[in-house]
């Protein structure tokens, strides 16, 4: 059996585990550090039109200065909606109603806030780790498969070692992402 008739979708392990990294970017994105960021009301969804809507499609969100996110919502009718959606959301911040403008100042992290997001963090990070070992179980899956029905032992430990390699670049990027977010976080 040639390396060419094997069915083991190395681009298919890569996107997934690339996935599971882009997801805990997101999750990261919504921790509140220091700083404001329109990433923190992105988690963030209100009861709109019959449905749950993401904030961002019902106004404008801005950051115009480094402690205060800023929401135009376009309907004024939406305006009490999105605001107890913030409240309800449990990010920690009290919105500020202005007319359609809804403002939310970021207040100062304390050490101990400090010291519960940044084992939030951890957490995020411990199951996009655990979501990149499912991948890598999936592909070693594949591969006891593809040697079953015929794969060569020189070829199971190629494909072996392509695997474990993806899955260790991919968790020593989530580590990278991790401590990064872990540094941003204690930062006064």
């Amino acid at each position: 059996m040639s390396q060419d008739d094997i069915e083991i979708d190395l681009d298919a392990i890569q996107r997934r585990m690339d996935g599971a990294l882009t997801a805990l970017r997101t999750e990261f994105a919504s921790l509140r550090t220091g700083r404001a960021s329109a990433a923190i009301v992105e988690p963030i969804h209100v009861e709109a039109y019959g449905q749950m809507t993401p904030i961002n499609q019902l106004g404008t969100v801005n950051v115009p200065e480094p402690r205060m996110v800023v929401i135009n919502v376009w309907d004024k009718a939406m305006v009490s909606k999105v605001e107890r959606a913030i409240r309800d959301s449990g990010i920690g911040i009290n919105p500020v109603v202005d007319g359609p403008l809804i403002r939310l100042p970021i207040p100062e992290l304390n050490e101990e806030r400090r010291r519960e997001l940044t084992k939030v963090a951890s957490q995020y990070a411990e199951q996009a780790r655990v979501a990149i070992r499912n991948v890598r179980r999936d592909g070693m899956d594949q591969i006891k498969k593809a040697k079953s029905a015929g794969m060569s032992e020189d070829d199971q430990k190629m494909w072996s070692d392509e695997v474990q390699e993806m899955t260790d670049k991919t968790i020593a990027a989530v580590d990278k992402a991790l401590e990064a977010k872990q540094a941003e976080i204690m930062q006064v």
